[in-house]
């Protein structure tokens, strides 16, 4: 089989370093044309690299693993998203401001934040959280901060208290035990109250919160938000 000769050959040829030029002597590649990617059989940070028939032997970037699936940078995915098996996986921390590895996504801080840095090349970029959510560090993503209240407080996040109490009568009330609030002046969100606590809803693309229903409508069935263009 092509991965079992190639297996061979990288066992014979001990290459455990970055190698970017073709591997003389190793069996061609399945595909002529095209690119495809092939784990290494012993290590999770390497694999091999099918360009229009020419192999080689990839190395995976500070902080990033290969899985056949992630491209977070040259067909590698974070090393935290890599099911490695039985492959052995090689993590150095190379440590620049605000990065603990040369790719990676982490906290802004200590406590509870709507950003998160997402590094590259060792550079640390400040990413903003969609409005309403703050960043999981169990996950590596944004998240409900109700789902976070060991260091969340989602009313301070969202800018919205759910009522003790709704009035059987209301609009809101007919989305029980998920009561639905509008947020005065504006036209893209609504709320929902999960438990208690507030979630922000965004309307999809071209639509608007009815407030009259609190549903997202066409614009120019909700009157007083036909002017808006959603950014």
């Amino acid at each position: 089989m092509y991965l079992a000769a190639v297996s061979v050959f990288v066992c014979a040829t001990v290459l455990q370093t970055v190698v970017a030029v073709p591997l003389l002597n190793a069996p061609g590649c399945p595909e002529p044309y095209g690119v495809q990617t092939y784990p290494h059989p012993e290590l999770c940070d390497q694999f091999f690299l099918c360009t229009n028939g020419t192999l080689t032997l990839e190395q995976c970037e500070n902080g990033l693993l290969y899985d056949g699936k992630g491209n977070v940078h040259n067909h590698c995915n974070y090393h935290w998203a890599v099911e490695c098996g039985p492959r052995k996986a090689v993590l150095v921390p190379l440590s620049s401001p605000g990065c603990e590895y040369r790719f990676g996504i982490y906290p802004e801080g200590p406590h509870c934040s709507t950003n998160y840095i997402k590094c590259a090349d060792g550079y640390p970029y400040l990413n903003h959280c969609d409005p309403g959510l703050a960043y999981d560090d169990k996950t590596h993503s944004c998240n409900w901060p109700d789902l976070l209240l060991d260091q969340c407080n989602p009313e301070a996040v969202v800018g919205f208290k759910c009522p003790d109490k709704v009035d059987p009568h209301s609009i809101s009330a007919k989305f029980a035990p998920f009561p639905r609030y509008s947020i005065p002046g504006d036209c893209e969100h609504l709320v929902t109250c999960v438990n208690g606590f507030p979630r922000l809803i965004s309307c999809e693309e071209g639509k608007v919160l009815d407030e009259t229903s609190l549903t997202c409508e066409d614009p120019e069935h909700v009157p007083s938000c036909g002017h808006f263009k959603k950014k």
